[in-house]
C-alpha cells in the first residue's frame, strides 16, 4: 500500500505541512457517488478497497454504502490481496467485484489477479484513481502510466478525465457504470474478464457524503441476480462411431460428466474441474493414457475447461491419429496443445444417436473397461488403508496406525473425505492438488483452484472472496465451511491475506497447511536429477523455519497442529466458527 500523504512531503518539509481544510463540495465525490450507485442498481454486491489519498472520494463513498447496507465492503492493506480476494468473490458469485485502489505501485500491484481473472474469464471491475492530465508526465509524486498498464489482459481501459463539476457528470457516471459491468460479464463479447476504469481526481478529493438523494435509485433491482447467460447458438450434436474419452479440466463445470454418462464415453475428470463425480469416472488416467489396450485405442477427445495436472492430456491432443474436440462456453482463448486442434465449440451436446448407442454391449464395454481397470489400479495403493477398529476398541496395530504421521496422500484424502457439497474446496498450486487429483474418487462437491496461470498468488485470499460469498445470506449452502489446502510455501506467498480488518466478517475457513519446509514439488522434477543437491535447496526448494502458530497468532487466527490421522480428523471435521489454520508436518 503506497504512502496515503500523496501530495505532501516532497516539497514541504513535514513541519510546515498544509492544514487541509474539509472541501464543502467536491465533484471527486460527487462522481464517485453516482458511479457506485449506478453499480449497486445492476447487481454488484462486494467493493474491495486498498487505503489511498487518491482514491478516498471512492473510499468514503463506499464505506456509506456499507452503512446503508447497500454494498459489503472489504478493506484490504495490500493491493494485490485485494485483486485476489475480488476474484474470489466473482467467482462464488458470478458477480464482478469492484476493487478501489490509489494511485502508482497501487495499480501495478493488481496486475497477478487481473493476469488471473483474464485467463481464467472471471469478471473483475478496477477502480484505480490516477492523477489530473496537468499532473501527469511532470514526475509527480505516485504518478505513472496508469492507462493500459494491463496491456491485453483487461477486456476495456477507460482512462476517464478528472470531474470538475460540469453539468451531466453523473449521468456520464452511470453510463461508464453500465458499460463496465456489462463489458466485464462479457454480455455482448462472450468473454467476461477485468475491466479497468482509470479514474483521474483533482482536489478537492473529496467532501462530505450524502447519500440521501440517491439512496433510494442506488438500492438493488436484483438482489440475486445472477450472470447473464450468454446466448451460444445451438450446441453441436457429437455422433457416435470413434472410441471417445471425455476429459474435463478447471472449470470444466457438470456438463463434462453429463456428456460422458449419456454418451457411454470414459470421462477423466479432473479435481478441480467440477466434473469429477458419476458412473464413468476413470481416476487412474495417467496409467491408463500410457497403455496400449486404452490409451492407445482413443480415436476422438472432447476437452472441457483448462486441463493442466498432467502431461498425458497434452499428449494425447497431439496424436495425428486423435480428432479433438475443445468446448468453452465463455473466452477467446482456447485450450491447443502445439496447435493441434481443428474444432471449436461454445457446447456440445450427445446425439440421439448417440444415446442410443450407449447402451449397446459394445459401448457399455468401452466404458466400463476404463472404469474398472481404474478401480483396480487404486485398489493396490494401501497408503490410505485406515484401521477397522472392532468391538472391543482398538488393537496395537490400529493404534500405531492412527498415530503415525501423516503422509500426503492421507491429508489428501482426508480433507476430500471431509468435504460435502454444502462446503467449497480451494486447491492450491503445489504438489497436493496433484495429489488429490490421482487418487480421489467421485463426489460431487465445489472445488476450485486457480489455474488460468497456475500460479500461488492470492491463494489465500482467493478462498477467502469464495468463502465470504459463499456464506453471506440464508441460502442452505451459506451454512458450509471453505477448505483451502496448499503448501508451505503458498501460504506465506500470500501470508498479508491472512490480515482481516476489525468488524469485518470472519467467514468459516480451514487454511490447511501441508509444511514440509520448503518447495518440494521441485523434488519431483527432471532438474533433481540434473542439478546439485546444495543447489536445489539453495534456489528451488528454499528452505524456511517459519513458526506457523506464531504466524496464526500475530494474525488473530485460531491454530492447531495435526501430526497423525486422529488428530488431522479430528481438526477436519470439528465445528467451525471462523478461519483457522491447520498445520500439517509432512516429510520432504
Amino acid at each position: 500500500m503506497p504512502e496515503t500523504t500523496e501530495d505532501i512531503g516532497s516539497t514541504t518539509p513535514p513541519d510546515t505541512a498544509p492544514v487541509h481544510q474539509v472541501a464543502a463540495s467536491s465533484p471527486a465525490t460527487d462522481f464517485s457517488v453516482a458511479l457506485l450507485a449506478e453499480f449497486v442498481s445492476l447487481g454488484v454486491r462486494d467493493i474491495v478497497l486498498s487505503p489511498g489519498s487518491r482514491s478516498q472520494a471512492l473510499a468514503l463513498a463506499a464505506a456509506e454504502f456499507e452503512r446503508l447496507g447497500l454494498l459489503r465492503l472489504h478493506v484490504r492493506i495490500d493491493e494485490r490481496g485485494a485483486g485476489f480476494l475480488a476474484l474470489g468473490l466473482a467467482i462464488e458469485s458470478g458477480r464482478p467485484a469492484l476493487v478501489v485502489c490509489t494511485s502508482g505501485t497501487a495499480v501495478a500491484n493488481l496486475h497477478p489477479a487481473v493476469l488471473e481473472a483474464h485467463h481464467s474469464v472471471v469478471p473483475m471491475i478496477l477502480l484505480t484513481a490516477d492523477r489530473p492530465a496537468e499532473l501527469r508526465g511532470i514526475r509527480s509524486n505516485q504518478t505513472t502510466v496508469q492507462p493500459g498498464i494491463f496491456a491485453g489482459a483487461v477486456r476495456l481501459c477507460t482512462d476517464v478525465a478528472a470531474p470538475d463539476g460540469t453539468v451531466g457528470e453523473s449521468e456520464a457516471a452511470t453510463a461508464l457504470a453500465r458499460l463496465a459491468y456489462a463489458t466485464a460479464l462479457g454480455t455482448q463479447t462472450n468473454n467476461p474478464g477485468p475491466v479497468q476504469l482509470n479514474l483521474a481526481f483533482r482536489e478537492p478529493l473529496s467532501a462530505a457524503v450524502d447519500l440521501a438523494a440517491v439512496a433510494a435509485d442506488a438500492s438493488p433491482s436484483r438482489p440475486d441476480a445472477a450472470a447473464p447467460a450468454v446466448n451460444a447458438g445451438p450446441p453441436l450434436a457429437l455422433p457416435p462411431g470413434p472410441r471417445t474419452v471425455v476429459v474435463a479440466g478447471a472449470g470444466a463445470g457438470p456438463a463434462a460428466e453429463e456428456l460422458a454418462r449419456l454418451a457411454g464415453w470414459p470421462l477423466i475428470a479432473e479435481v478441480s474441474s467440477g466434473a469429477r463425480f458419476g458412473p464413468n469416472l476413470v481416476v487412474a488416467y495417467r496409467e491408463l493414457l500410457g497403455h496400449a489396450d486404452f490409451g492407445g485405442q482413443v480415436q476422438r477427445v472432447i476437452v472441457f475447461g483448462h486441463p493442466t495436472l498432467s502431461r498425458e492430456i497434452p499428449a494425447l491432443v497431439l496424436r495425428d491419429d486423435v480428432e479433438t474436440i475443445v468446448v468453452a462456453p465463455a473466452g477467446l482463448e482456447w485450450y491447443n496443445p502445439g496447435h493441434r486442434v481443428a474444432r471449436f465449440e461454445r457446447a456440445v451436446v450427445a446425439s440421439d444417436t448417440a444415446i442410443a448407442v450407449a447402451g449397446t454391449r459394445e459401448a457399455r464395454a468401452w466404458a466400463g473397461r476404463w472404469v474398472m481397470a481404474s478401480r483396480n489400479i487404486l485398489a493396490q495403493d494401501t497408503q490410505l488403508d485406515a484401521p477397522a477398529f472392532g468391538a472391543h476398541g482398538m488393537t496395537k496395530a490400529e493404534f500405531a496406525a492412527m498415530r503415525a504421521p501423516v503422509t500426503r496422500a492421507i491429508l489428501a484424502d482426508a480433507v476430500w473425505r471431509a468435504s460435502w457439497p454444502h462446503d467449497r474446496l480451494v486447491l492450491g498450486a503445489s504438489r497436493l492438488i496433484r495429489e488429490l487429483d490421482t487418487r480421489v474418487t467421485g463426489k460431487k462437491i465445489p472445488v476450485h483452484s486457480n489455474r488460468g496461470l497456475a500460479g500461488i498468488d492470492g491463494t489465500i485470499a482467493t478462498a477467502l472472496g469464495i468463502a465470504l460469498a459463499s456464506q453471506a445470506g440464508a441460502h442452505p449452502l451459506s451454512t458450509g465451511t471453505t477448505r483451502l489446502l496448499v503448501g508451505d510455501v503458498t501460504l506465506l506467498h500470500d501470508v498479508g491475506s491472512l490480515l482481516i480488518a476489525p468488524g469485518e466478517v470472519r467467514p468459516r475457513l480451514q487454511v490447511i497447511v501441508g509444511n514440509d519446509g520448503g518447495g518440494t514439488i521441485f523434488d519431483g522434477l527432471e532438474v533433481a536429477a540434473t542439478a546439485a543437491p546444495s543447489a536445489i535447496d539453495r534456489v528451488l526448494f528454499t528452505p524456511h523455519q517459519v513458526n506457523l502458530e506464531a504466524l496464526a497468532t500475530a494474525y488473530g487466527w485460531d491454530y492447531t497442529r495435526a501430526a497423525t490421522r486422529s488428530t488431522l480428523e479430528s481438526a477436519l471435521t470439528a465445528p467451525a466458527s471462523g478461519p483457522i489454520l491447520v498445520e500439517v508436518p509432512l516429510a520432504r
